[in-house]
């Protein structure tokens, strides 16, 4: 899937000649609002769900810019990133990932991503991320996740990880079952 219209060009998309951006993520509907949320600021987005669709780009029609998903059911952004900077080393990648850790991090920066964003990212940092080319630290975000939103978040991931059993998540999470199910009943917070 290719949007290829462009709506309104980003601030910070007004410098720049080559606005081709490749989108990987294996969420369908995610990876649509991503793809048309940076089309709407510029971009000029291929929309791909598997590391060898984006590899393929990478290797035939390099993008200038990449927003990648850590993990796929066919790869890590990872390697799409190592694909991407083979074939234009000054592509800038981003990686955004539901399971944030410091080695993932450090390994993704490594790979030659510029940065490496938690998932649910705004937009508006994800365009910063990829077209900031300071050597300072980027503006902290204007609405950052509560710790209970972040807390929520982890609960999630490690319970759909374990395929949707309680049981399996509450001993993953060191917590006891009831209490998982009391949160996994109610709702996400803000």
């Amino acid at each position: 899937m290719d949007y290829n219209v462009t709506v309104k060009l980003h601030e910070s998309l007004k410098d720049v000649e080559d606005r081709t951006c490749l989108v990987l993520d294996d969420d369908g509907p995610f990876l649509q609002r991503l793809a048309r949320a940076l089309t709407q600021r510029g971009f000029l987005v291929s929309a791909v769900s598997s590391a060898a669709e984006a590899k393929d780009i990478a290797r035939m029609n390099p993008p200038a810019f990449a927003v990648l998903d850590l993990r796929l059911e066919d790869g890590s952004g990872l390697d799409v990133v190592e694909v991407l900077h083979r074939f234009r080393p000054e592509a800038r990648a981003v990686i955004l990932t539901g399971y944030g850790a410091i080695a993932t991090a450090v390994a993704a920066v490594k790979a030659g991503a510029v940065d490496y964003l938690a998932k649910p990212a705004e937009v508006e940092d994800i365009v910063r991320a990829l077209v900031n080319k300071g050597d300072g630290l980027p503006e902290p975000p204007e609405n950052p996740m509560s710790a209970d939103r972040v807390r929520w978040e982890h609960i999630q991931r490690v319970y759909e990880l374990c395929n949707h059993n309680v049981s399996e998540t509450a001993r993953r999470l060191n917590m006891h079952r009831r209490t998982l199910q009391r949160i996994l009943a109610k709702r996400a917070p803000r």
